[in-house]
């Protein structure tokens, strides 16, 4: 009885069941991700498109990023994955501290992306590896090298917008758990929110190759 009554505290008056409504707001999350990846799918065919018009452009750019600083952030956003999907289950599974520490470690780890990111822009600053009429380099082979830096910081940057509003997220949830809003009844929010991590993460995988090891 208590069981029930404590999950329906969590039922908006509009949902006739806790189900319904779990089930409605993970069909809302899966449409929004759907929405992410037809935005990124358009971003990927602009890439396509620029990289067949300057196909020795691009083999020649790419070799000024740093792989090296790819692959960690690779290996990071990885962990993170785990860290979130294990959070999540440690609610499901009633262990509230866990959870806490899971999501203090995706936490940081998505501040750790950021920060290896930083360092990376630091530096294409600094040699002028701007895009568009902010590119000032001249040791690239090839036509339009802008071109280039100028699809690499619209990927990388609208995904580490990505970044920032996971965070964001994350940090509303581990509140949330601190709080002990979450029980093994209720933890929609929180999976959600590993979904929609999930895909930042996803996004990156395929950002990686595409323009760190095109070469």
């Amino acid at each position: 009885m208590e069981h029930v009554l404590k999950q329906d505290t969590h039922v908006a008056h509009h949902f006739s069941d806790a189900e319904q409504q779990r089930d409605s707001a993970k069909l809302g999350m899966w449409i929004f991700l759907i929405t992410e990846v037809l935005l990124f799918s358009g971003l990927f065919t602009a890439y396509a498109v620029y990289r067949a018009w300057h196909p020795e452009t691009f083999i020649n750019a790419h070799k000024f990023l740093n792989v090296g600083l790819g692959t960690l952030n690779t290996v990071v956003l990885i962990t993170s994955s785990v860290t979130i999907a294990l959070g999540i289950r440690s609610i499901q599974v009633n262990r509230r501290k866990q959870a806490i520490g899971l999501f203090i470690a995706t936490l940081v780890l998505a501040a750790a992306f950021l920060v290896v990111k930083y360092f990376e822009y630091s530096h294409k600053t600094h040699l002028g590896q701007l895009p568009g009429k902010y590119y000032t380099f001249t040791g690239i082979e090839g036509t339009d090298p802008q071109v280039f830096f100028s699809v690499y910081f619209l990927l990388t940057g609208l995904h580490g917008l990505h970044i920032v509003f996971g965070m964001a997220a994350i940090t509303w949830i581990l509140i949330r758990t601190i709080n002990n809003e979450f029980s093994p009844e209720y933890f929609t929010p929180a999976e959600n929110v590993g979904l929609y991590w999930h895909l930042v993460d996803l996004i990156w995988i395929f950002l990686f190759p595409l323009l760190y090891l095109i070469g």
